[in-house]
């Protein structure tokens, strides 16, 4: 019987969504399936071009109807940006292969700086090249600079007639090498500081456009472009000044959200290989799966996997109820990006712990989701930037709790219009949060749930009473292990209120929290070995280690779930 609670294609059916919705993530699915396995692991390995899966997506609409904001659908009754679905995608691409969703990626980060922009025109533009198929690229990277914005050296040179010639390289360009439309951010040369910068559409296929090479041996075409004297006129250029600025930042806010489901899609088809292995390999006249540390490995993989779910699911509540009175989803959204893909890592080492030697083999898909899930946590800023970003909201999330009506599940077919009008990016360290300690309230009763508290409460008093002066502030790595301790507090809160939401099995929660009590005690003794951690500090960190609660008869029926995937589900060939 499959796991309501993992994607499987056997079963698969998303009727909590509108019909064309449905029909389009089951299409999705269905060409995948029909493709195969054999077909899927050659073309990875071969790192051929997605050309029959974008001409299978220009086909069915799949990025027109799912990318197009309702005020550009041209009165398309299907057509939104609706995150709920977005995110459904996102799962189908990783459980299939991260280069098909890293084509879909970009092209969402490309359409960033067009939807926030007030050029109609380029606005028309891109809804049009999207109902033809295309993809998008987002220009924003360079190899001197990486992602520092501030010294990007593409140059805008004004050609005296109102429009500009732009020169310079960008490099990192996924989709480069067919993009119907790159969004490239650079500055002009007449004018100096954050009033010079602008972003600007350009087509991959322009003379003036240069593909340089692909800089990643995959079929992702990570590219380097170069621009020789393009020209930019009105109808290209999408936003100027600090605008430009902020359409950068807010496009990344848009698209780091989709690396948490494409995590969650390549840990569950890995997961279903290596259990069905484990369990039917014989050691020393045994299941491999009849091994205690087994047992734990894989029983552990399946519990942060449904974290990462449970997660990410309320995630996408907070993100489609945003607002300009309610930017919480600031705080979720590198939550995301950093904390689930993090843990998929650890889902992926566990498995590969168990099943060993087979995680190398060729015919598998488990070869390259122990691959792939290592790229997620460091695309779209670090785990490190990440972290530095979440620390900006500690005080406000532990200490300052406000009012809000609570956010309800949120699948309706609606348009996030807010994700295109965010507004400046800064002012982070004025947002506000409900209070988290209810949701840990209604599950009081869970012995995990209860210790885990106990370690969140105590984060609480270390902020009061001994965080860092100003001095240990100057000090990244201390900070960072200060900002894992409060990730899982933020973590745990909102698996709390979507298993809430959900009437999740609490033998499934509690065991989860066993997990979460044991990863908060080992980021503190990271904390106390730190070098410039304080006397109190140290002590403070020892103080808050906890065992976890143990509970064999708990521990046995969650295995049953782990064990009952054996089988389960297998691509067809």
């Amino acid at each position: 019987m499959a796991d309501s609670l993992l994607f499987n294609p056997r079963t698969y059916d998303p009727a909590h969504f509108d019909p064309e919705t449905r029909r389009l993530l089951r299409a999705t699915v269905d060409w995948f399936e029909d493709r195969g396995k054999r077909r899927l692991i050659e073309d990875y390995r071969s790192r051929a071009w997605l050309g029959d899966f974008l001409a299978f997506a220009a086909k069915e609409q799949l990025f027109a109807t799912f990318l197009t904001p309702a005020s550009e659908a041209g009165g398309h009754a299907d057509k939104r940006w609706d995150t709920a679905r977005i995110a459904a995608l996102n799962e189908i691409f990783g459980f299939y292969g991260l280069d098909y969703w890293y084509a879909w990626q970009v092209t969402i980060l490309g359409l960033g700086p067009v939807w926030q922009s007030d050029n109609a025109a380029a606005r028309a533009r891109a809804a049009e090249l999207l109902a033809q198929g295309e993809v998008f690229a987002f220009g924003l990277s360079e190899k001197s600079h990486g992602a520092d914005i501030y010294s990007t050296d593409m140059l805008l040179e004004p050609d005296g007639e109102g429009g500009f010639r732009a020169s310079g390289s960008k490099y990192y360009i996924g989709n480069g090498n067919a993009a119907g439309l790159v969004s490239v951010f650079g500055r002009r040369t007449d004018i100096e500081g954050p009033d010079g910068y602008v972003f600007f559409a350009a087509d991959s296929r322009h003379p003036a456009y240069h593909l340089v090479k692909n800089v990643v041996d995959s079929s992702k075409y990570v590219s380097e472009f170069r621009l020789d004297g393009y020209p930019v006129g009105p109808d290209d250029v999408l936003h100027t000044g600090r605008a430009a600025f902020d359409a950068a930042l807010n496009t990344v806010n848009v698209g780091k959200f989709n690396l948490c489901t494409a995590s969650i899609g390549i840990c569950e088809h890995a997961m279903y290989e290596a259990v069905t292995h484990a369990h039917n390999r014989i050691l020393y006249g045994r299941p491999v799966t009849a091994f205690p540390h087994v047992r734990r490995e894989l029983t552990d993989a399946y519990v942060r996997l449904v974290g990462m779910k449970l997660f990410s699911d309320r995630a996408v509540d907070y993100f489609r109820s945003a607002g300009p009175d309610d930017r919480r989803y600031l705080l979720f959204n590198p939550m995301t990006k950093m904390k689930v893909t993090t843990e998929g890592e650890k889902v992926v080492d566990l498995m590969w712990d168990v099943i060993a030697a087979k995680g190398f083999e060729k015919d598998t898909y488990f070869a390259q989701a122990a691959a792939e899930i290592r790229s997620l946590p460091k695309l779209e800023g670090t785990v490190h930037v990440n972290l530095a970003l979440i620390l900006k909201f500690l005080r406000n999330h532990l200490l300052d709790p406000a009012g809000y009506e609570p956010v309800p599940t949120r699948l309706d077919a609606a348009d996030d219009a807010f994700l295109f009008r965010q507004g400046p990016a800064r002012g982070l360290g004025s947002v506000r949060f409900h209070d988290w300690r209810p949701a840990f309230d209604a599950y009081a009763h869970l012995p995990n749930t209860s210790r885990f508290r106990e370690q969140a409460d105590a984060l609480c008093a270390f902020v009061t009473t001994a965080a860092p002066d100003e001095e240990q502030s100057r000090d990244l790595d201390l900070l960072l292990a200060v900002g894992q301790l409060f990730a899982l507090v933020v973590h745990g809160q909102l698996i709390l209120e979507q298993a809430a939401l959900t009437g999740l099995d609490e033998d499934v929660l509690d065991e989860l929290f066993a997990v979460l009590v044991r990863d908060f005690s080992a980021y503190a003794v990271e904390l106390h070995g730190k070098d410039s951690a304080t006397a109190e500090q140290q002590r403070w960190a020892l103080d808050a280690v906890r065992r976890p609660v143990v509970d064999a008869a708990r521990s046995a029926r969650v295995w049953e779930r782990v064990e009952a995937l054996s089988g389960t589900y297998e691509m067809a060939p």
